[in-house]
């Protein structure tokens, strides 16, 4: 994440750090007082790792804006950034589109020492795998995301990807083909659960959450709201594939916390329900396959 300021010199939606609270959500035991790091990841945690679960991860201005000048950085403070480190740290692996981990400026994916700690001790890898989605391919081997990664990042893309840029990739990270010349969102999941990957967090872009919503593959939706009118010049937190919108989808509200004027909060799939399942979505589908399918 990167600060942003708007007019006045005041951060786009930040404030002074202040204590998470937990409004709503049905767990008294955390009620009442400021959550700690042991509290969120209690709070964010599965009952059960073995089953599938794609979660998303977003934040937005009031006015429903997913940047501020481009970027998601400017709409985040202290309380997103102790949510976004958390649910890193509760995934086997982070999904991401190759646009959006360009724009975002992301580096190697490497959690905090004392969430690596933690994730040791409960059983996990001391860091989370990173995945990238792109169609062409167009991603520097030779950034710090493929260089200093501490585990091999794994790249989602199709059989008609450029053959040179497909070999100088190999070489740094498992590439992939999940389709002929568009990705399909499902055999992403498919591979990732494969590979042991079943905790999966996906922080964008907008178009990768679109042809995830499209599947009827996405289990849970974390959205934190940043106390911030952005005026309506950025995009929306997700874009609708070209082709058939998918149908509107509910989720049930899995809880509600508060930092200030910032609320954050966590949307879960309908008990019952799975995946292609729910509001007659299928899985089989995704349009994915250029870079601008998967941007931020």
């Amino acid at each position: 994440m990167t600060d942003q300021t708007i007019s006045g010199g005041a951060p786009a939606g930040r404030g002074d750090e202040e204590p998470i609270l937990l409004l709503t959500g049905g767990r008294p035991d955390l009620g009442g007082g400021a959550l700690d790091d042991d509290a969120l990841w209690s709070l964010y945690d599965v009952d059960d790792r073995a089953t599938g679960v794609l979660r998303v991860n977003f934040v937005q201005s009031l006015d429903g804006s997913a940047t501020v000048d481009g970027l998601s950085g400017g709409l985040g403070g202290p309380a997103d950034k102790r949510v976004f480190d958390t649910l890193r740290s509760l995934a086997d692996v982070v999904l991401v589109g190759a646009g959006t981990a360009r724009d975002e400026g992301y580096g190697a994916l490497r959690v905090s020492a004392e969430r690596s700690a933690r994730r040791v001790a409960a059983g996990l890898p001391a860091q989370p795998a990173m995945a990238l989605v792109s169609g062409r391919l167009s991603l520097d081997p030779g950034s710090d995301l493929f260089a200093v990664a501490p585990r091999r990042p794994l790249v989602f893309t199709v059989e008609a990807a450029p053959a040179d840029a497909r070999a100088r990739l190999s070489e740094v990270a498992d590439v992939v083909d999940v389709g002929t010349d568009t990705v399909d969102p499902a055999r992403i999941v498919a591979e990732l659960t494969s590979r042991g990957h079943t905790q999966v967090l996906c922080e964008g872009g907008p178009s990768l959450f679109g042809d995830l919503v499209a599947a009827d593959l996405v289990d849970e939706f974390c959205l934190t709201l940043s106390p911030l009118l952005e005026g309506g010049h950025g995009p929306r937190v997700i874009t609708a594939p070209t082709e058939t919108p998918a149908p509107p989808r509910g989720l049930e509200l899995g809880h509600v916390l508060r930092s200030g004027s910032t609320l954050l909060t966590r949307w879960r799939r309908p008990a019952g329900t799975s995946r292609g399942g729910a509001g007659g979505g299928s899985t089989g589908g995704g349009t994915a396959g250029t870079d601008e399918r998967s941007r931020g």
